[in-house]
């Protein structure tokens, strides 16, 4: 996991972030990584799976055969 360091961060600031820490009953770290994490990967964004798997389903769906080989795959030659 990578760490980061934040300079210069107003004494107003940290304290809001220990009270808000406080509040959701996590450090304060924690608190900032739940932050960072909603900020950079906000829950309402657009899973491209998701969005596949509903446009599969307003079509009725698609079946699939699987099967299954002990012998290993053959690798494709890209030369």
């Amino acid at each position: 996991m990578a760490n980061v360091t934040i300079r210069n961060l107003p004494d107003s600031v940290h304290r809001a972030l220990k009270i808000r820490a406080a509040q959701h009953g996590r450090s304060t770290e924690a608190e900032i990584r739940e932050i960072l994490g909603l900020a950079a990967m906000p829950v309402d964004r657009i899973r491209i799976g998701d969005e596949l798997k509903a446009l599969g389903q307003a079509f009725g769906g698609v079946e699939l055969e699987s099967t299954r080989s002990d012998k290993p795959m053959r690798l494709a030659d890209l030369s």
